[in-house]
C-alpha cells in the first residue's frame, strides 16, 4: 500500500482557512497590545509573536499541501498538530484570569479555540474515514 492516496471528501479547506483567520486575529490583536496582555513575559515583543504566528501558520499551510498532494495522512497528522496548537491560547487563563482579559482579548482567544476545535474534528473525522476504508 502507497504512503500516497487518492480520494477523501472531507472539507478541510474552509475550517483551515476559518483557523488562519483567527489565529491570525488573535496573533494580530497580542502583538500589537502585548504590554497590555496581563503577565506576559517582558521580553515577549511584538516580532517575536508575529514570528511565532508565521511558524505556526507554516506547519498549517504546509500539512493541507501534503494533503491536497496525495500524502494524506502525513497531512492529516500536520494539520492535526496545527490544530492542537490553537489550543495554546487558553494558556492566557493560566498568567491571569478572564476577567482581567479585556473583552477583545477574551473574543480573540475565544475565537481561536473554537476554530482550531473545529479543525481538529474535522481532522479527526477525516482520519476515522481514511481509517475505515483501510480496514
Amino acid at each position: 500500500m502507497s504512503a500516497r492516496t487518492n480520494g477523501g471528501s472531507t472539507p478541510i479547506g474552509g475550517p483551515l482557512l476559518l483557523y488562519l483567520a483567527a489565529s491570525l486575529l488573535h496573533f494580530v490583536h497580542n502583538a500589537e497590545y502585548v504590554a497590555d496582555y496581563p503577565n506576559l513575559p517582558d521580553w515577549l515583543g511584538r516580532g517575536d509573536v508575529y514570528l511565532v504566528w508565521l511558524g505556526l501558520a507554516a506547519v498549517g499551510v504546509g500539512g493541507y499541501a501534503l494533503y491536497r498532494g496525495g500524502w494524506r495522512l502525513a497531512g492529516l497528522l500536520l494539520l492535526g498538530a496545527y490544530a492542537a496548537s490553537g489550543f495554546d491560547g487558553l494558556l492566557h487563563y493560566t498568567r491571569a484570569p478572564f476577567a482581567a482579559h479585556t473583552a477583545a482579548m477574551n473574543f480573540t482567544i475565544c475565537f481561536e479555540f473554537i476554530a482550531a476545535g473545529l479543525l481538529l474534528l474535522v481532522v479527526a473525522a477525516s482520519l476515522a474515514k481514511k481509517r475505515g476504508r483501510a480496514a
